[in-house]
């Protein structure tokens, strides 16, 4: 029975394979259409209305009919989720287009990663049985985690600038990033949507869990790892404000509470997905998935 089961799955995996790298191939001209120093003309925003549409697409196709607890959706997700929100940053802010340089090569990483692993077993989880709650939980997590990316790339250009000014080596890509004080007014203000937002998904993933089980928390290594990340933003936020913390320390900063939801996101899915996906799939099949790991 199970090879009769797996027999259409291997069949659709082509399929899957070529618009997922269809996918992969939306968010190329973002990626390198920055270089061109032009700042945000029609090209520009040709190049992120299509990095914004072909993940968008091809991760509302995957979740259609049910949540995906899988790596690959998560990714894509990710991917889908860091583009628009960096469309909408860039549209707010005249030099968030700089960070381009940074931002759609990291997705596509992330899209090469999430095609390789399109065919580990994900378990399709319907939200029907928590209700709304976790719908909640579920969008304010993606968008924690994908501002949370865009302000470690921000922290990134942070060290890159501060790096080449303190050598006196500036390059192509150092005079094309936002300068040090623009990079981390993106960073801090990030960071201070993501706190905000990461403790709205702190009480949602509580409530959805007390809705399912009766108890208020549940000490796994996701919530560990984001009540870390949100100390880690608080405290760095603070730190900013009253003893002026900023530069390449800040950005260290930024990048070790990004690593913590990573952990906490893509990697609890890598492990639950790839390492571990046969002891999941058994005890899913025996147990009602807890709603605020689906995230």
């Amino acid at each position: 029975m199970a090879r009769a089961a797996a027999a259409p799955y291997s069949r659709a995996m082509p399929s899957s394979t070529v618009l997922s790298l269809a996918a992969v191939a939306a968010l190329l001209p973002a990626a390198v259409i920055g270089w061109r120093g032009r700042g945000r003309d029609g090209l520009f925003w040709a190049g992120i209305a299509l990095a914004v549409a072909g993940p968008g697409a091809w991760a509302l196709a995957q979740i259609e009919d049910a949540w995906h607890a899988g790596l690959s959706v998560a990714l894509w997700v990710t991917v889908a989720a860091s583009m628009g929100l960096y469309a909408a940053l860039a549209a707010a802010s005249r030099e968030a287009w700089r960070l381009s340089l940074l931002l759609p090569p990291y997705l596509v990483l992330l899209g090469l990663v999430a095609t390789v692993w399109q065919g580990a077993p994900e378990p399709r989880v319907s939200s029907e049985p928590y209700g709304s709650w976790v719908l909640v939980h579920i969008v304010v997590s993606v968008a924690t985690y994908a501002l949370v990316t865009i302000a470690g790339v921000a922290g990134l250009a942070v060290a890159l600038q501060e790096r080449a000014l303190k050598t006196r080596r500036p390059n192509r890509l150092t005079r094309l990033l936002p300068s040090v004080a623009e990079a981390e007014g993106l960073e801090v203000g990030l960071l201070a949507a993501a706190e905000a937002v990461l403790g709205l998904g702190v009480l949602t993933g509580a409530s959805a869990h007390y809705l399912a089980t009766g108890h208020l928390v549940a000490f796994d290594h996701k919530t560990v790892l984001s009540l870390a990340a949100f100390a880690v933003i608080g405290a760095l936020l603070l730190a900013h404000k009253r003893v002026g913390l900023r530069g390449r320390r800040a950005a260290r900063v930024a990048l070790f509470a990004w690593l913590l939801l990573t952990l906490a996101y893509p990697g609890v899915k890598f492990v639950t997905s790839v390492l571990l996906a046969d002891r999941v799939a058994v005890q899913q099949s025996s147990c009602a998935a807890d709603p605020a790991t689906l995230a």
